[in-house]
């Protein structure tokens, strides 16, 4: 009977180690296919992160490109300006040449009239006085068809914007700021000013 039971024992040892040693391998395999879970899901991982890299890769790309090509329009259009400001620059000093061809011509005559009354010898003086006020009046047409006019002061207030108040008077028959007497005639060219007339104005 002991030897029975000895050996029952043995069996259930046996039996024992048989189920741990599969328990064990049920485990391993079970360790095992985790791991290979792992490994499928750092695979997942890893491709999306390549097709990300790939992706911000190909944006990046896309956006030197679009830079450059910002960059070869920036330089064009700067180029073209530049072009443009030289040419406007050229044609605004060729009208400027021609423009003061045709004022110099139309002098011309007022030239040679002032040589003929300096050259003619002649007692007349009145003869001389006509002569200049011809030269004059020519003179003034020449300047009033490029543009020149007088400035208005008889009558007129003052106005800094056209004239230049060099004394002050009391003058109790006319109002502050009217305009005395002009002592030097102004001037303007299509309508600027180029010269202010200086005036003598009332200040009561």
């Amino acid at each position: 009977m002991p030897h029975m039971k000895d050996e029952m024992k043995k069996k259930d040892s046996e039996k024992l180690e048989e189920m741990q040693k599969e328990i064990n391998e049920a485990k391993d395999d079970q360790e095992l296919a985790a791991e290979s879970n792992d490994d499928v899901d750092n695979a997942d991982i890893t491709k999306n992160e390549a097709d990300d890299a790939a992706l911000l890769e190909a944006q990046i790309e896309e956006g030197k490109k679009a830079l450059t090509e910002a960059e070869e329009r920036f330089k064009r259009l700067q180029a073209d300006f530049v072009n443009f400001r030289r040419r406007s620059n050229q044609e605004k000093s060729e009208i400027s040449e021609v423009i003061l061809q045709g004022f110099v011509k139309d002098m011309l005559p007022v030239l040679d009239n002032f040589e003929r009354a300096i050259t003619t010898e002649s007692n007349d003086s009145t003869a001389f006085v006509d002569g200049v006020k011809m030269i004059f009046n020519q003179f003034q047409e020449i300047l009033t068809k490029n543009g020149l006019e007088v400035i208005k002061t008889e009558g007129a207030k003052f106005d800094p914007n056209f004239h230049q108040a060099v004394m002050r008077v009391e003058d109790a028959e006319k109002e502050d700021d009217s305009i005395e007497q002009e002592l030097q005639k102004g001037y303007m060219v299509h309508g600027r000013v180029i010269r202010p007339a200086m005036v003598k104005v009332v200040s009561n």
